[in-house]
């Protein structure tokens, strides 16, 4: 069995290193949250370029990835 917790004396929290440890990491998460979310964004916008269509027809297109697979795929 636990013993109970000690009422604080009045005008002064409890603060634990549990609680202190997880509000800074709390803070560090969103603080690279931030630094990073701006950045994806304008990059995806930027990666994405609409393409022609194909001559022959269909949607395939042997794009640089496409081509980046098949050479990964090579015995």
């Amino acid at each position: 069995m636990r013993k109970p917790l000690s009422e604080p004396t009045e005008g002064r929290t409890r603060l634990s290193r549990r609680t202190l440890f997880a509000g800074a990491s709390t803070v560090g998460a969103l603080a690279a949250a931030a630094v990073l979310i701006p950045r994806a964004t304008t990059e995806e916008a930027a990666a994405v370029a609409p393409r022609p269509k194909p001559e022959k027809g269909g949607c395939y297109s042997l794009s640089d990835h496409v081509k980046q697979y098949y050479k990964t795929t090579l015995i």
